[in-house]
């Protein structure tokens, strides 16, 4: 079996009719000639290689149902729970649908905002297989960013500051809104109380440093001044968000996106009108550890 190219896990292998072209310089690549709902073995790993690869991976034209969406995200791992999970059927899947424009004052709920997915458990998510059904028929466009790029852009100074430290993260950030009382406030604690992660995370299988504070999840550093703290996650955040670092995918129905939630952050623009519906499955993770050893 040929190869396409080196990469920080491993190699991204060559399969007859199977594309994989890469679409900006630090992150995101689109495969092309897989039917998901029916890969083999080979093409798997191949995914699996490209993930690691470029972060995120993107399919067209794909038609799954939801069982083998389900199915497809089990060949990478166990798959979670969401808190805000409410399909009958299958609870492993994350619904969403939102209603785009101006509504009340307000965009309608999108995460909107950059953020890792659930870094407020102490086993985060892995990985994300989101499936697009309806799309708007302008907006709604989702951004990744490299958050291995943006470590290494930081200057040596930053690095050797952020190096050794930890960061609370809690899901009340962004899901506030939606815990309307303080019972339903105490029993999200409850069930997800904050974790303490390292800002500079390792990455299990490629071994890359990581920037693993996020605006949705993040509050806080831990062991240095609250003005500091601010300042810091503000600089941090600010790294995100430089477009060199970003991907942007225009979805369409049946469009899938398979992205590394150690390695990147996500971002749903609510820039849209009409009726927006996409669902995912996300693989379990496991505990950041920094560059010292330590979670």
């Amino acid at each position: 079996m040929g190869v396409d190219h080196m990469l920080d896990g491993g190699i991204v292998p060559k399969i007859p009719g199977v594309t994989v072209r890469q679409v900006q310089p630090l992150i995101g690549a689109e495969i092309g000639g897989i039917d998901i709902a029916d890969a083999g073995d080979a093409e798997i790993d191949l995914i699996h290689k490209a993930l690691l690869r470029y972060k995120v991976v993107f399919f067209r034209n794909q038609s799954l149902t939801r069982t083998q969406h389900v199915a497809f995200g089990r060949r990478f791992g166990e798959l979670e729970v969401h808190p805000l999970s409410a399909h009958a059927d299958h609870p492993e899947m994350l619904v969403l649908d939102s209603i785009g424009g101006l509504k009340e004052g307000r965009h309608a709920p999108a995460a909107d905002f950059w953020h890792s997915d659930t870094t407020f458990r102490d086993t985060p998510s892995a990985s994300s297989v989101l499936l697009a059904y309806k799309i708007p028929p302008l907006g709604g466009d989702t951004l990744w960013c490299n958050a291995a790029a943006v470590y290494a852009g930081l200057d040596d100074e930053l690095k050797a500051r952020i190096e050794t430290l930890n960061a609370v993260h809690t899901g009340l950030a962004a899901f506030g809104h939606h815990l309307d009382t303080e019972e339903k406030r105490a029993a999200f604690l409850e069930r997800h109380p904050p974790q303490s992660h390292p800002v500079v995370r390792i990455h299990p299988e490629t071994g890359e440093r990581l920037l693993y504070v996020n605006s949705g999840f993040t509050t806080r550093i831990l062991d240095v001044s609250e003005e500091e703290s601010d300042a810091l996650l503000t600089r941090l955040f600010d790294e995100v968000k430089r477009p060199e670092y970003q991907v942007r995918f225009r979805w369409e129905v049946g469009s899938i996106a398979f992205w590394d939630n150690r390695s990147t952050q996500h971002y749903g623009v609510a820039d849209y009108v009409g009726s927006r519906h996409l669902e995912r499955v996300t693989v379990v993770g496991d505990c950041p550890v920094g560059p010292t050893g330590g979670m």
